[in-house]
């Protein structure tokens, strides 16, 4: 699993396009939100840069990721 930092995803609106934009582009992915810590957790991906690209597309910043 791979943890994300999102410190700009503050609501329910940026965590569905977050969401979103992780099926759209890894369908099987499974993604678990903590919006209260700006965390997306995502299981089942090969191409973590991808990921992060998608993520930055639609205005937000990931920070490291573990």
């Amino acid at each position: 699993m791979i943890e994300f930092k999102i410190k700009d995803m503050i609501g329910e609106d940026c965590a569905k396009t977050i969401t979103r934009v992780i099926k759209e582009t890894v369908p099987a992915a499974s993604i678990q939100i903590d919006l209260q810590n700006h965390v997306v957790r995502v299981d089942g991906i090969s191409d973590v840069d991808e990921i992060e690209r998608v993520i930055r597309e639609v205005g937000y910043t990931p920070g490291p990721h573990h």
